[in-house]
């Protein structure tokens, strides 16, 4: 069969991607638009719809045109736990888009606290404002009760093809959905106040959902199946190749996000992780864990708006000065903690310092804190799986810090494969509509053909990594109460 080029459009936090994809030649054309997530009060963090969705048809035309062929079908990965409230008959958002990292709603899961086991159990998932069925719930008492609340690629689909949908792995970060049935739960939506009535029908992640002409340069184009769908870090997993039980991949974007796939039947964490889908491919599920740190991209940031570094690459040069932290330790909570300690109030700290700590060692001891906790997560999901991680695959901007893969490697006592590309999640859409469009078959077809750009060895001994893992946790524990003061 012929092959035949997919546009992949990966609406994240900061930008949208659109990339044109051949199989065979590889990437076409690519375009990137910012979009611009607003901190405000409360530990609020919003985003203009509009502007989400001007930057998805913007981003795809330009790849489109950049690449200078036409596409057979569109694939489409959306943020996640980002939500609005939306009018159905006329697409017009009723609300802004409150983005994965508010932390607005973390008053509704205390008040539901009561209920969190009983959550936990059906749905896979800690009652924590991360999620998206407490933003709901903020959303409808807050802001208004009118339309619908959902998130994103419900709306973006509703507008691109006229489809009320959201796929089974994006179904799954909502505290709305029975883990077990991949489908709504009633029990659950009775928690939150929603009407299951009101939600968007669950469907596969490789299947057509309807058809968009969004990307014509004119009105006479034709229109485009879509039939790739997934939320950004499983559509990552599924690039990456991570399709047996025990195989894992950490994105480093704005936060890191660690996700190891289990295999064909749900499983609850016992160490503090999610359990959530990973795809569905026509009536097969593939269930995974996941694990998150919240500020990762964003911490970075962070350093270069205090002055301790200027750029990303300065993590290396200014880093990399210092043979170690100096017994200073960084815990990455500036939007509070995710896995393993869900503790959405938590503050970020630096403990351990002293009148000789340096700027470098202020500056490793950041990357060693985000490595610190990937490793936590990557040592919840071996125990939950029965045997350690063998490997990890990685891919994000901070990849590129070859300081920070080595400590990751060093603390995980395992290698650091990292995927050749920057683009993971688009790769991955681009591969899952591949299937929904029945060029290929099987999910190794659709990811066949990668080998990792550089693989990272751990240097360090086992005994070390253990003294640095447990001094960090140490200094995490230390701050969890940091964030419940007046």
């Amino acid at each position: 069969m012929t092959t035949r080029n997919v546009l992949a459009v990966d609406q994240g936090t900061s930008a949208t991607k659109a990339l044109l994809v051949c199989p065979e030649r590889g990437v076409l054309g690519e375009a990137e638009v910012p979009v611009h997530p607003r901190a405000v009060e409360d530990g609020g963090v919003e985003q203009d719809p509009e502007e989400l969705w001007t930057s998805v048809v913007e981003a795809g035309r330009l790849a489109l045109e950049r690449g200078g062929e036409p596409a057979a079908a569109v694939g489409l990965a959306n943020q996640g736990e980002t939500v609005l409230a939306w009018d159905r008959a006329s697409g017009r958002p009723l609300s802004v888009a409150l983005s994965w990292q508010d932390r607005r709603a973390a008053a509704i899961c205390q008040r539901l606290a009561g209920r969190e086991a009983e959550l936990a159990e059906l749905t896979g998932l800690p009652l924590d404002p991360y999620f998206v069925a407490p933003k709901i719930a903020w959303l409808r008492e807050h802001r208004t009760r009118d339309g619908v609340a959902t998130t994103t690629d419900a709306w973006l689909l509703a507008r691109l093809a006229g489809a009320f949908v959201t796929d089974a792995a994006t179904a799954s970060r909502t505290l709305l959905l029975d883990l077990d049935r991949v489908a709504w739960s009633p029990v659950a939506c009775e928690a939150f106040g929603v009407d299951p009535g009101e939600l968007p029908a669950v469907v596969g992640c490789a299947e057509p959902v309807g058809e968009t002409t969004a990307f014509s340069a004119s009105s006479e184009g034709a229109p485009l199946p879509v039939a790739g769908l997934a939320v950004d870090q499983q559509a990552a997993l599924f690039a990456e190749a991570c399709l047996e039980a025990g195989e894992a991949k950490c994105t480093y974007g704005t936060g890191a996000f660690l996700l190891a796939t289990v295999g064909e039947r749900p499983r609850r964490s016992g160490n503090g992780l999610v359990g959530c889908v990973a795809w569905r491919l026509g009536a097969r599920t593939t269930w995974c864990l996941d694990g998150q740190v919240y500020t990762v991209g964003a911490a970075v940031r962070w350093l270069r708006e205090i002055g301790l570094i200027a750029e990303a690459a300065d993590l290396d040069r200014v880093g990399g000065e210092a043979g170690g932290t100096g017994g200073a330790s960084f815990v990455p909570g500036l939007a509070g903690l995710g896995a393993p300690f869900w503790a959405p109030n938590a503050r970020g700290a630096f403990t351990g310092l002293s009148l000789a700590t340096s700027r470098a060692e202020l500056v490793r001891a950041v990357v060693e804190g985000i490595a610190a906790q990937v490793a936590w997560l990557a040592r919840a999901a071996g125990e939950d799986l029965g045997k350690p991680l063998e490997r990890l695959r990685v891919d994000g901007g901070l990849t590129r810090s070859a300081l920070l893969m080595q400590v990751q490697a060093d603390l995980l006592q395992a290698p650091v494969e990292v995927y050749p590309s920057p683009n993971a999640t688009a790769l991955g859409v681009a591969a899952l509509a591949r299937l929904g469009t029945g060029e290929v078959t099987t999910a190794a077809e659709a990811t066949a053909g990668w080998a990792p750009a550089a693989t990272y060895e751990p240097r360090a001994g086992a005994a070390e990594a253990e003294e640095r893992l447990r001094r960090w946790r140490d200094a995490a524990e230390a701050t969890l109460a940091l964030g419940t003061g007046g």
